[in-house]
């Protein structure tokens, strides 16, 4: 699951109630009062949740500040929440047109280096970083940093925001010695402002939740993200959209972590706040489903999970369309549940849409594509189907070695499950290069103790032990039990 994007939604929630929304000023023509009707309306739909709604009402004041002129200030405004709806829903190749439009018509008026262009560079930085543009969105983010550092001062709690965003960056690149000066300039601005009312302090402490969650460092990331939750609760009360998310995040960690006991009732909290203040069929709503849906799938409660995960894809479907990328993942999970029933004729027409959607909406190289292909190779390889599982993983292989590079996590990952066909099939010496490449990337980029590192080491140990390797295969679980017995995990 993916908490970052959780945590990124949350910050876009806020500023959707902080930006989205005309500029205080007495309108001076008619036009700017249409305008101003078109743009209260679009931000209404979207606290509603209806986001074709709000694109509709964004796109008739887009054009109705054309007509005032190809740099006044409320175009920009509409070309700008124009964006920030098609990032809402993750339509980011929609959404950098407008964005940079948006962001030169502000340089023109204001200069670039005016503090007010800094939450548009920031927005286009967040579009190119959702779409793994990665070279495109550093400069940005130090520009955003650059420009709350001389506005703000170095230690503002926004600066330390800037850092973190900065730090996630160069995580998912697998720059951890670039990141880790960032990180704890960033941890040290937070401690210094730390209130218990403060809702920049919340955001940072939040980003900073997301950093420790990439690196492992679980308890870090579990008391940062409590401690942003009570922010917002006293700022706000118990019963926002913000606490609301914020809690989604940290239940999603609990998740990952295989805390089900504990995700299920921060899931429960979430999902009743949101449907209070939203109401039931919003698209946040949908994603809070189908988190909850997922822990009663990996706790073994199908018959609970199979009805929330279809309330989910309904919610999906309506609001966002049948090829919308969430409507993906909610398919793929409903697959993956079907899948574990044994359920094979069920799982894989819905495996197979979702691979559709990914491919028609990002592309046959996107490594979200990849995913998906890993998903139906797994189906295959459990019905014993290994070669129609093979060109699957090595076709997800390919996409992220091009996009990420050969030394990426995510590639190991790849290679792991290529070298399990491989050991299923009792093909050894074909299964031992994934196998060692596995653990030597997930070794050097994640480091000795990550939980991945034990995956791989109990894959290598399978081979091993099934090529009369004994004593290296038990040496290898017993670092495997060591890494899980240092981190907690239970799994």
């Amino acid at each position: 699951m993916n908490g970052d994007c959780i945590f990124r939604r949350a910050v876009l929630f806020v500023a959707a109630i902080l930006t989205m929304v005309a500029l205080p000023r007495q309108a001076a023509f008619a036009d700017e009062a249409q305008w101003k009707t078109y743009n209260d309306a679009a931000m209404k739909a979207f606290i509603a949740g209806d986001y074709a709604k709000s694109e509709e009402m964004h796109n008739l004041a887009l054009k109705t500040a054309m007509e005032l002129g190809p740099t006044h200030e409320k175009l920009a405004i509409s070309l700008n929440n124009l964006a920030f709806i098609y990032v809402a829903q993750e339509r980011y190749a929609q959404a950098e047109a407008p964005m940079r439009q948006s962001l030169a018509i502000d340089e023109q008026r204001m200069g670039p280096d005016h503090p007010l262009v800094a939450p548009s560079v920031g927005q286009l930085a967040i579009i190119y970083f959702e779409e793994k543009k990665y070279d495109q969105a550093e400069p940005l983010l130090k520009r955003v940093l650059a420009l709350d550092e001389r506005t703000l001062g170095l230690e503002h709690p926004r600066v330390a925001t800037d850092l973190s965003k900065l730090v996630l960056l160069y995580l998912k690149q697998a720059r951890p010695d670039q990141a880790e000066p960032l990180l704890k300039r960033a941890f040290a601005i937070t401690e210094k402002w730390s209130r218990p009312d403060n809702p920049d302090v919340a955001v940072s402490l939040s980003s900073l939740a997301e950093v420790y969650r990439e690196q492992s460092k679980y308890d870090q990331a579990e008391l940062l993200f409590k401690r942003a939750v009570a922010i917002w609760e006293k700022a706000l009360g118990p019963n926002h959209p913000p606490a609301a998310i914020l809690l989604t995040s940290l239940a999603i960690m609990y998740t990952d972590l295989a805390r089900y006991d504990e995700a299920e009732p921060l899931f429960k909290r979430a999902l009743a706040i949101m449907e209070k203040t939203g109401g039931p069929d919003q698209p946040f709503v949908g994603r809070i489903l189908g988190g909850l849906a997922f822990v009663y799938d990996k706790q073994g409660h199908y018959n609970q999970a199979e009805p929330v995960y279809k309330r989910s894809l309904i919610i999906m479907e309506k609001v966002l369309g049948p090829d919308h990328l969430d409507v993906a993942r909610t398919l793929c999970r409903l697959a993956g549940l079907y899948t574990n029933q044994g359920k094979h004729s069920q799982a894989e027409p819905l495996y197979k849409r979702s691979l559709e959607i990914r491919e028609k909406v990002l592309g046959p190289d996107h490594l979200d594509v990849a995913v998906s292909l890993n998903a139906l190779a797994v189906l295959y390889y459990d019905q014993a189907r290994y070669d129609q599982a093979e060109p699957l993983y090595r076709r997800s292989l390919a996409i992220r070695e091009k996009a990420l590079g050969p030394n990426h996590p995510m590639v190991a990952a790849s290679l792991r499950l290529l070298a399990m066909l491989y050991l299923k099939q009792a093909k050894y010496e074909q299964a031992e290069p994934p196998c060692k490449r596995s653990l030597a990337i997930r070794e050097k980029v994640l480091g000795p103790n990550h939980p991945d590192v034990a995956w791989s080491l109990e894959t290598y140990a399978v081979l091993l032990r099934a090529t009369n390797r004994t004593a290296e295969a038990q040496e290898m679980l017993k670092r495997a039990a060591a890494i899980r017995k240092s981190l907690g995990l239970t799994f």
